[in-house]
């Protein structure tokens, strides 16, 4: 199959990219949205000049959610682990 060529812009840079398909282009084309919002928001409510101190802010950001959602994600296994065992446990008692 062959490769979609996209451009997408970042910070007011243009990067050629590669996708696989349109879903993947659309990924990336509201990734780069949502990256430029943030960069707009960040530099509007920040002293921040510097291009590459706006784009490690958003980096950070970004990362710092999803290791959040992983976590969570990972607590709320856990839990529900927990509760199958705590529940096999009841019927086990109930069965003997």
């Amino acid at each position: 199959m062959e490769k979609l060529k996209i451009n997408i812009v970042l910070a007011g840079r243009t990067y050629p990219l590669s996708v696989n398909n349109t879903k993947e282009e659309e990924g990336m084309r509201k990734a780069a949205t949502a990256i430029n919002k943030l960069i707009s928001m960040y530099e509007q409510n920040y002293a921040v000049s510097d291009k590459q101190d706006v784009l490690a802010m958003c980096a950070l950001q970004f990362a710092s959610k999803l290791e959040i959602s992983t976590l969570e994600k990972s607590s709320d296994s856990t839990e529900t682990i927990n509760k199958l065992k705590e529940l096999t446990n009841l019927v086990d008692t109930h069965l003997k």
